[in-house]
C-alpha cells in the first residue's frame, strides 16, 4: 500500500531541488523529517486568517515537498453555485518546497517552520496519511470555514501521527476565544468586510469551543505544537523563520469598534436626511425606499443562507430583526405603518437580545443599522398618519 502511494505521488510531482540548501535548515542525520509550516496573514482580506501546511523531507525517497490542503479550482463544475450553497470543494496537494515557499514570499507573507520531534512510527503514520490525502480519489473535501479547512486538516494529520493522542487532551481544554472573537479580531481592520461577516455570521459562531476547535486557525496550530508534550517529550524540537514577510498583525483580542459603525450609520442617516430636507419630498421618499430595499434585500440573503444553504455558521441569525424581508412592505403606502412597527420592533428586540450574555453578538451591526432603521420607522409612521409623501 505504501509503495503504491509513493509511486502515484512521484508520477505527479517533480524531483526535489537544491532550494532547501539555501534555507540554512540542515537535514538530520537520523533520517527523514517533518516540519509544520505556518504562513502569516497577508494584506489582502482573504489572507487575514493565515495558512499552514506540513513539509516532509525524505531524500532517500525523493521527497522534499509541502503538503497543503488550501487549494480550490475556479474551473470545478458548478463553482459559483457550490460557493453560494456552502458546498465548496477544496483539495489537498503536494508541491516541491521551492515552488510552495516562493508563492508566499511573493505575497510578502512570513514563513515559520517547526520541526516535529517524531519517532519512526509517528513519521510513517504522518507520511502515509499525507500521501493518501493527495491521491486523486481522496484529495477533494467539502470546505467549512471553521470545522473542516486547511488548518483543521493539518491538525488532524498531527493527531494521526500521534496515534490519536492529541484530540482527547485538547478537546478537554477551553479555547481562549470562540469562533466569532477570532473572526472579529482577524478582519477588524477591513471596515466593510468586517460588517458583512458580522451580518451573516449567526449564533453558532458564538458558542464556547475547545482548544481542539480553536485550531481552525493556523497560528493556534503552531502554538499548540510548540506547547504540546507527549510523555514529557516536546512535539516541536526546533523552529526556524524561513521568511520574515510583511508587518501585518491582527489584534490579539477583537477591538471595540461599535462606535465606528454607529458613527458611519449616523452620518449616512444625516446625509440622506439633509438631502431630503433640501431636495424635497421626492428625494426624501427615494432615500427611505432605497434603505428599505437594501435592508429588505439583505434580509432575504440572510434567510436564504440560514434556511437554504449548507453554511452552518449562517443560522439562526438574530440580524433578521434588523434586516428583514418584510421591510419591503414599506414601499407601499397602505402598509407604511406596519413596516414602521416592524422596523421599530426589530430594533427593540435586537437591543434586548444584545444584552443577553449567551446571545448572538451583534453590537456592531446593530450600531450601524440603528440610526437608519429608526429614521425610516419615524418617516414611515409620520407619512402613514398624514397620507403624504
Amino acid at each position: 500500500m505504501r509503495s503504491s502511494l509513493l509511486c502515484a505521488l512521484f508520477a505527479l510531482l517533480v524531483s526535489p531541488s537544491a532550494y532547501t540548501q539555501n534555507l540554512n535548515i540542515p537535514l538530520s542525520m537520523g533520517g527523514p523529517e517533518a516540519w509544520l509550516v505556518t504562513y502569516s496573514p497577508g494584506e489582502v482580506y482573504w489572507q487575514r486568517f493565515g495558512h499552514n501546511a506540513i513539509w516532509l523531507r525524505d531524500p532517500s525517497r525523493g521527497i522534499d515537498h509541502v503538503f497543503n490542503s488550501g487549494f480550490f479550482d475556479f474551473k470545478q463544475e458548478n463553482f459559483f453555485s457550490r460557493f453560494v450553497q456552502g458546498r465548496m470543494l477544496y483539495f489537498s496537494n503536494a508541491q516541491p518546497v521551492e515552488q510552495e515557499f516562493r508563492q508566499y514570499q511573493l505575497e510578502n507573507r512570513g514563513i515559520l517552520v517547526q520541526k516535529l520531534d517524531l519517532d519512526f512510527m509517528q513519521y510513517e503514520r504522518l507520511s502515509a496519511y499525507l500521501l493518501q490525502q493527495v491521491q486523486l480519489e481522496n484529495r477533494d473535501y467539502l470546505y467549512d470555514y471553521y470545522l473542516d479547512n486547511c488548518s483543521t486538516r493539518m491538525r488532524d494529520a498531527l493527531d494521526v501521527a500521534l496515534d490519536g493522542r492529541l484530540r482527547p487532551v485538547l478537546s478537554q481544554q477551553a479555547a481562549g476565544q470562540n469562533f466569532r472573537a477570532h473572526t472579529r479580531r482577524s478582519v477588524a481592520l477591513d471596515f466593510w468586510y468586517y460588517l458583512a461577516l458580522e451580518s451573516v455570521l449567526a449564533l453558532p459562531v458564538d458558542r464556547a469551543i475547545s482548544r481542539w476547535d480553536e485550531m481552525f486557525l493556523p497560528a493556534v496550530v503552531s502554538q499548540v505544537a510548540r506547547e504540546f508534550k507527549l510523555d514529557d517529550k516536546a512535539l516541536v524540537s526546533a523552529e526556524h523563520t524561513v521568511f520574515t514577510g510583511g508587518s501585518f498583525q491582527a489584534p490579539v483580542k477583537p477591538p471595540q469598534v461599535w462606535w465606528h459603525y454607529l458613527g458611519a450609520g449616523t452620518l449616512l442617516m444625516l446625509f440622506f436626511g439633509i438631502l431630503g430636507r433640501f431636495a424635497g419630498p421626492v428625494m426624501s421618499r427615494g432615500s427611505v425606499n432605497a434603505w428599505l430595499m437594501i435592508a429588505g434585500g439583505s434580509g432575504c440573503l440572510l434567510l436564504y443562507l440560514w434556511l437554504l444553504t449548507n453554511h452552518q455558521a449562517a443560522g439562526p441569525n438574530i440580524n433578521v430583526l434588523l434586516m428583514n424581508p418584510l421591510f419591503l412592505l414599506g414601499l407601499w403606502q397602505p402598509l407604511r405603518s406596519f413596516a414602521a412597527i416592524l422596523l421599530a420592533g426589530g430594533l427593540v428586540l435586537a437591543v434586548i437580545q444584545a444584552l443577553v450574555p449567551a446571545g448572538q453578538f451583534n453590537l456592531d451591526v446593530l450600531s450601524f443599522v440603528f440610526p437608519l432603521n429608526a429614521a425610516c420607522a419615524y418617516w414611515l409612521w409620520q407619512r402613514s398618519n398624514t397620507g403624504t409623501g
